[in-house]
């Protein structure tokens, strides 16, 4: 028998790493939020609980945890960095709405893995190859000028190609083990 974990925590925890702007616009003049980017934020931290929570609802071992917690980090911080400054260029840049398709992958192939190992170990690898194509489809439309910033961000890009194969891999990892009972 399986016991339900509380929901409590999911819209609490989420509020906790909001006291860091919110202090820190006290005592200086650089950290200036709006009520809508504690909302979002908020929104965003709640949510990324919620998927971790959703992922794990059939997780019998801890490399599926594992796995879920670095997948749902890697969406978490790919719309962080989008919205806070933009992953390509600034945040107003187009090529940045191409990111969403990875999002989009990992959010359809999760419903369609039935949230299993194996399905979300595909999922994350699918998910990673649409991250490493975002920046290679963004310069062949955009043609931007080569330079030291487009080499920043193919090597930005692969931190999250990075995050994904490695959930990916865990996923694999926890589909070949026993289930527990």
């Amino acid at each position: 028998m399986t016991q339900s974990r509380p929901l409590l925590p999911y819209f609490v925890i989420p509020a906790l790493p909001l006291l860091v702007p919110l202090v820190a616009m006290r005592f200086t003049s650089e950290v200036n939020w709006t009520a809508s980017d504690f909302v979002i934020a908020y929104l965003l931290f709640a949510g990324a609980g919620f998927a971790y929570r959703l992922v794990t609802t059939k997780a019998g071992h801890l490399l599926h945890r594992g796995a879920a917690a670095l997948g749902v980090f890697a969406c978490l911080s790919l719309i962080w960095v989008n919205l806070a400054v933009g992953f390509i260029g600034n945040e107003d840049n187009p090529a940045n709405l191409l990111f969403g398709g990875v999002l989009a992958v990992a959010a359809l192939g999760a419903v369609l893995s039935r949230l299993e190992s194996r399905g979300l170990a595909r999922t994350m690898f699918a998910a990673g190859s649409v991250q490493f194509l975002v920046p290679i489809v963004a310069f062949l439309v955009w043609r931007p000028n080569f330079d030291a910033n487009v080499m920043k961000i193919f090597f930005l890009n692969g931190v999250w190609v990075l995050m994904f194969a490695v959930s990916g891999l865990l996923f694999r990892q926890a589909a070949e083990q026993p289930a527990r009972a």
